[in-house]
């Protein structure tokens, strides 16, 4: 019995005592530090790898991709970059202030509701505010791009206020005969802010695009933003009572609120640059606005900058862009071209003496191509005609009364 006993109070001790026990580890010491060695050494290898990848790829990328800025690579927000575009350029946007010793209603009423110029005309014997509008600098002396709406006659006093309320003085340099563009010079010898000028034949729709201006004429460098939602758009404003109108060929359509007042004013990219000049607003329809490719005026602006004027040739013929509304009410094969015809107010389709009179030109005939170049809304014929060298000869193709001809014109006629 005491056997039994023994033996079941040793077994009860020994499983109290297994209940109780704990897994203990007993490393042997060599081991640690073989351990210890292994790790160090895979941590060196994998060190040396990580650089020798690194400077691997910097080397490949110097060499094969010389254009990558490395150090200012960066990921913006849509908001940050138009902060970022107008704390760049707000400084180069000026209002512009048009004043006449004759305060008459003599700005085209046309412009009123279509392009958005504000005329307040006030019989007075002191010069009196007329109109407002918008302008950008294009070089450090004071050079001004604005629109031929807003800066329309020489005999009107011009003064640019700056977006810290300084105020100067300025003359008008310059006009382009066939699109609504002008130059500005500001009376001073200091040294401006100004902007960049991009290239608007790389606009996309839906690019992300800025627009900054005298807003309702009182606003100064108001700030609308948008994007491009059309491109080679033809628009024409016209004044009901007296007929008059004006056509702007290959503009940008944009969501950009171009408000009264913002005629003028630089289109920007998200880059800062100029991309188009902000012409028009159709009072008619809601968030939509109108902008003269900045292309449209480099021609203008290198010729003013060379001789202080605009010099281009001229065709010497009155056209209106073909569509296919057109094409159907004339009965004619061609939905494209420009289409020779006198206006509402009974000038001649074809000037006298002109390059297109000595070409056999005629009222009627629809100008397809010059020198190969088919005229359409990305090529407008006095985009074309403007961009050839005074005095050179161009070859016409322009179809009349079922056939198609080919005539040349000496642009000998300048504006």
């Amino acid at each position: 019995m005491e056997e039994n006993i023994n033996t079941i109070n040793n077994n009860s001790e020994n499983n109290v005592i297994n209940s109780n026990i704990k897994p203990v580890i007993t490393r042997n010491k060599n081991s640690d530090r073989s351990f210890t060695f292994i790790f160090f050494i895979s941590f060196l290898i994998a060190l040396a790898t990580g650089i020798f990848s690194g400077t691997v790829t910097a080397v490949i990328l110097a060499k094969y991709f010389p254009n990558i800025d490395r150090n200012t690579v960066s990921v913006v927000s849509e908001q940050s970059s138009v902060i970022n575009v107008v704390k760049e350029t707000n400084s180069a946007v000026v209002s512009i202030i048009v004043e006449s010793n004759n305060p008459t209603p003599q700005v085209q009423p046309l412009f009123n509701n279509f392009f958005g110029i504000t005329t307040t005309p006030q019989p007075s014997t002191t010069p009196q505010e007329i109109a407002g509008g918008s302008g950008f600098l294009i070089s450090p002396n004071g050079l001004i791009l604005t629109n031929k709406h807003v800066a329309s006659d020489s005999s009107y006093i011009y003064s640019v206020v700056f977006s810290d309320g300084t105020k100067y003085p300025a003359t008008l340099v310059a006009q382009d005969p066939t699109n609504d563009i002008a130059f500005l010079k500001i009376n001073s010898n200091k040294t401006f802010p100004y902007l960049k000028l991009s290239s608007s034949s790389y606009l996309q729709v839906g690019e992300q695009v800025v627009a900054i201006g005298y807003a309702l004429g009182q606003f100064n460098n108001t700030v609308t933003s948008g994007i491009v939602s059309g491109l080679n758009r033809n628009v024409t404003a016209q004044d009901p009572s007296t007929g008059a109108s004006e056509s702007l060929s290959g503009v940008i359509q944009t969501t950009a609120q171009i408000n009264p007042g913002n005629s003028g004013g630089p289109l920007l990219d998200l880059n800062g640059n100029v991309v188009g000049i902000n012409s028009a607003v159709d009072q008619s329809a809601q968030g939509i606005g109108f902008a003269i490719p900045i292309n449209q005026a480099t021609s203008d602006v290198q010729s003013v900058e060379q001789s202080g004027k605009i010099v281009k040739p001229e065709l010497g013929v009155r056209t209106v862009a073909m569509n296919s509304t057109y094409q159907a009410i004339l009965g004619i094969p061609y939905n494209y071209g420009a289409y020779i015809t006198s206006d509402v107010s009974g000038d001649p389709a074809v000037l006298p003496n002109s390059p297109a009179e000595k070409a056999g030109l005629q009222s009627g005939d629809l100008i397809l191509s010059v020198n190969g170049t088919e005229i359409n809304n990305q090529n407008p014929i006095f985009v074309v005609i403007g961009s050839q060298p005074l005095n050179s000869v161009v070859t016409i193709k322009y179809f009349r009364q079922g056939k198609v001809y080919t005539t040349t014109a000496t642009l000998n006629l300048a504006f």
